[in-house]
């Protein structure tokens, strides 16, 4: 399943957030650092009205949604790279996730305390962009010392890891944010992703603001964004109180709230849909009377690739994939009227999938 980590200063938003997003109250938030310690665990919908259109096209007796799990991980602060706060702990958990969400406080507030006793998003996001450096640092030069014998002996794997690991050291030194496909060969990028370092995991900064900010930001957001956008990250403004509000306003009471603040969709939604794009995911879907089920996949993988998604016999058993896309699915009506109108194709081995292709996948055991 897709991890995402919240992480960020200690009352930041953290708990906050989480709490909206999984729709639920079981993160503790309080006004002191290191109110959460282990970390919260939710599950998440991705948003997708696609489905719902579906179900009622296809009579579906059930809807499964594809979803996200996201970790609320406690609050960092400096040194945490060397064992502060609950520095280790910290480290640990951030390193098990497949992207990183930093909350960063961009609203005054005198009731609230910030652990640097100022109000600075940029200070805040490199205080833990420096951790996470300095954390991957002293992992790398501890690989590169059990790799050493191997190295000097030629071994041809340990040659490059280790060509890769001092390209890791120097980037890291110079404060260069790391994107894995621009700095590295497919070799070395084989290499690194084990390791499993914090600095190579793609970010979205979440700017937290104040209801009177979320419709046009503020000038800490504005920063945050211009920070965001010359290291190749997304930003996603939102009120993590808001959206905790919104969840016991139901779906109408929700919507009808964020019109009277002028906000078209909640960010939450804009969140998890950052992820997936972040993350360069997409969904297809299967569709049928039982139930419309949507899969996430990769963007760029090919059919027998996301037949096994759904089960490994699939993809051994691979034959073909009758594909119709979710528009023309839409338009017609049902799968009798796609083959009728010739739009629902037979797609082979080499097929791409699309976002919302409709696949029924045909194979043999």
């Amino acid at each position: 399943m897709l991890r995402a980590g919240i992480v960020g200063l200690p009352n930041v938003g953290k708990s906050t957030l989480f709490n909206a997003l999984t729709s639920a109250k079981n993160a503790q938030s309080a006004n002191y650092p290191f109110c959460t310690i282990e970390p919260n665990v939710g599950v998440v919908v991705v948003p997708d009205e696609r489905l719902q259109i579906l179900a009622d096209l296809c009579k579906s007796k059930e809807i499964i949604p594809t979803v996200i799990e996201f970790v609320d991980i406690a609050g960092l602060v400096k040194g945490a790279s060397k064992g502060e706060g609950l520095g280790n702990q910290f480290l640990h958990n951030i390193r098990e996730v497949d992207a990183i969400i930093q909350v960063v406080r961009c609203f005054d507030d005198e009731n609230t305390i910030h652990v640097e006793g100022k109000v600075d998003p940029i200070s805040d996001i490199e205080t833990i962009n420096t951790e996470l450096a300095l954390a991957d640092l002293a992992s790398i030069e501890r690989r590169a010392a059990r790799i050493a014998k191997q190295v000097k002996s030629g071994d041809k794997e340990a040659v490059i890891e280790d060509g890769a690991l001092k390209k890791l050291n120097a980037l890291l030194q110079e404060g260069t944010f790391i994107n894995l496909n621009e700095h590295f060969n497919e070799d070395e990028i084989n290499v690194i992703k084990p390791l499993n370092l914090m600095s190579v995991k793609p970010v979205i900064y979440c700017a937290n603001v104040s209801e009177f900010d979320l419709k046009n930001g503020n000038d800490y957001t504005k920063r945050v964004e211009e920070y965001a956008k010359s290291h190749g990250a997304q930003t996603v403004v939102i009120c993590a109180r808001i959206e905790e509000e919104l969840v016991d306003l139901g779906e109408e009471g929700a919507k009808e709230y964020l019109e009277e603040l002028g906000v078209e969709d909640s960010g939450i939604n804009k969140m998890i849909k950052s992820v997936y794009k972040l993350l360069n995911l997409i969904t297809f879907i299967t569709a049928g009377e039982k139930e419309v089920h949507a899969w996430t996949i990769t963007n760029g993988t090919k059919a027998p690739q996301a037949a096994g998604v759904i089960h490994t016999d699939f993809e051994k058993g691979f034959i073909r994939a009758e594909v119709t896309a979710y528009k023309d699915f839409v338009e017609n009506g049902s799968y009798a009227a796609c083959k009728d109108k010739g739009v629902t194709r037979l797609e082979g081995k080499d097929y791409i999938m699309q976002d919302g292709d409709i696949v029924h996948f045909r194979f043999a055991v």
